[in-house]
């Protein structure tokens, strides 16, 4: 196995040469959970995967609730399928709020202030209710509960760690948050260890080849949990050594490349969802090239430039910076991507020099 075999076999597990899926839902229950603080862009990597959605069919499943998106695995945003949020929490909460603690202290939150900040909730968001940030904040000030930013941002996050909210429906263009019980249908519970091994499953089906360091950067779970997610699995994945490292995957054909190009967001799994990106990066590090890990442009399975987009009223100014020289054909694909930019906002794109 070498780099470009790693690089190719991501391409094809990430489900950016070619995919079978139809619903979001159903991309996002593949990955287990896609970072998604940038939300817009994140709904971006999901259309890039999934080439017959819009922008609009995918906010559909969101505020539809077939997709949730609430903190979970490390201390940040992600999309999860709906089915998933439970038996994820319960996994990784646990550590989100071991990280959290010190922020907790520093804004002076503890059980007491907590305890009264969700009954607070609960009784503001029973009967279906969906009320941004900012309307439950106000709520909190009318009890006493003063709140900036940061100690806002750790009570909402304690309360979806705690499996209390989780988002809502829209307000226009504002987020909301509503009861998980009310939003998401019950399921099965699954024992730690049985979460432990699916999430160890999706992990590697959805990102291999990967180590086991990257397991454990991507999910925010201990070593030792990993390592025991991994044998959980058996002898479910193939394991290859690859510079002393040992790199576990779904055995699969490299197949030839029909997406030769990307227009990866920022925060995409394929950056993301590794510690080690040496397999993408490998034309910058030729080329003793600096990476700035924004929105980036993958050709053939390796970062080669840099794109950023703007929106207008009517419009998207889009601009791209490449790092090697394209043929004309590979311009071509590059064009027809852009347009495909539009297609999916339903915006035309204008290309701006700079």
């Amino acid at each position: 196995m070498t780099l470009n075999d790693i690089a190719l076999l991501r391409l094809q597990a990430q489900q950016l040469n070619g995919s079978s899926f139809k619903k979001a839902s159903d991309l996002v229950k593949w990955f287990g959970a896609i970072q998604g603080q940038e939300y817009a862009q994140s709904k971006w990597g999901i259309g890039l995967r999934l080439p017959h959605l819009d922008d609009e069919a995918i906010e559909k499943e969101i505020s539809g609730g077939k997709i949730i998106r609430t903190h979970l695995l490390r201390p940040t945003w992600h999309l999860v399928a709906a089915a998933d949020l439970r038996w994820m929490l319960m996994l990784t909460a646990p550590r989100v709020n071991a990280i959290n603690a010190y922020m907790y202290r520093k804004t002076e939150l503890d059980a007491t202030i907590f305890k009264r900040c969700h009954r607070l909730i609960e009784k503001a968001l029973q009967g279906n209710k969906h009320l941004t940030r900012e309307e439950l904040n106000t709520l909190f000030a009318a009890n006493g509960i003063l709140c900036d930013g940061v100690r806002l941002t750790c009570i909402m996050m304690h309360a979806e760690l705690a499996a209390l909210i989780c988002s809502g429906k829209k307000q226009g263009n504002q987020i909301t948050y509503a009861l998980l019980e009310e939003r998401v249908a019950p399921v099965k519970e699954k024992t730690r260890d049985e979460a432990l091994l699916e999430l160890t499953k999706r992990y590697f089906k959805s990102r291999g080849p990967a180590t086991l360091k990257d397991y454990a950067t991507w999910s925010g779970l201990s070593l030792t949990d990993c390592k025991k997610g991994i044998a959980l699995s058996g002898s479910l994945f193939t394991k290859e050594i690859f510079e002393k490292e040992t790199y576990y995957f779904e055995a699969q054909k490299l197949r030839p490349l029909n997406n030769r190009l990307a227009l990866l967001p920022i925060y995409d799994e394929l950056i993301m969802g590794y510690k080690n990106r040496d397999a993408i990066l490998q034309f910058n590090q030729e080329n003793k090239k600096t990476v700035a890990f924004d929105n980036t442009v993958l050709l053939d399975g390796q970062i080669t430039g840099t794109w950023r987009r703007t929106f207008k009223a009517k419009s998207i100014d889009l601009e791209y910076h490449l790092s090697k020289l394209i043929s004309p054909k590979q311009y071509a694909e590059l064009e027809k991507l852009i347009a495909r930019f539009g297609h999916f906002y339903k915006l035309p794109v204008n290309l701006v020099t700079t």
